[in-house]
């Protein structure tokens, strides 16, 4: 039997904007513990959508969010010695991560500039529904659809 899972850690704000997925986004970018490098690289990216979108960052961003974060996602479910793709629905926690990771991922695939830039652009994308990690979301919502037929195989 597996052992209980561990208890969540309590993230705490950032302190420029007071926000959690703000700080979650600088852990997520964070690379060899360089925790004031993400900070900069973040704040700059925020400092950039304000300027170029004109509205509060922190709408921005979660808007990004909303829109990137996948409703639905296919787990992979032995029955009977075939594995089958089943369509789950994603849980709140891992909605967020898995945008902030697109987000990130696409802004890093992203070519020139410095990664602050690329990382604006890439949210501004997002917050229109436009870009990689939308299309990403995309790609993960047609997989689910496409499996529809083994929904009944969700545990």
């Amino acid at each position: 039997m597996r052992r209980t899972t561990p208890e969540k850690r309590v993230t705490p704000l950032d302190f420029r904007y007071n926000n959690i997925y703000l700080q979650t986004f600088v852990h997520h970018i964070m690379r060899r513990g360089k925790k004031s490098t993400a900070m900069r690289m973040m704040y700059g990216a925020m400092d950039i959508v304000k300027e170029k979108s004109g509205r509060d960052p922190i709408d921005v961003l979660e808007l990004a969010l909303k829109n990137v974060g996948p409703v639905m996602e296919v787990r992979p479910r032995r029955v009977g010695g075939a594995t089958y793709q089943v369509p789950m629905e994603v849980p709140t926690d891992r909605r967020m991560a898995l945008a902030m990771r697109w987000i990130i991922d696409a802004a890093r695939a992203r070519t020139g500039k410095s990664f602050s830039e690329k990382l604006s652009a890439e949210i501004l994308d997002a917050s229109n529904n436009q870009g990689t990690a939308v299309r990403k979301r995309e790609e993960t919502h047609k997989m689910a659809e496409a499996n529809r037929a083994f929904s009944h195989y969700r545990l």
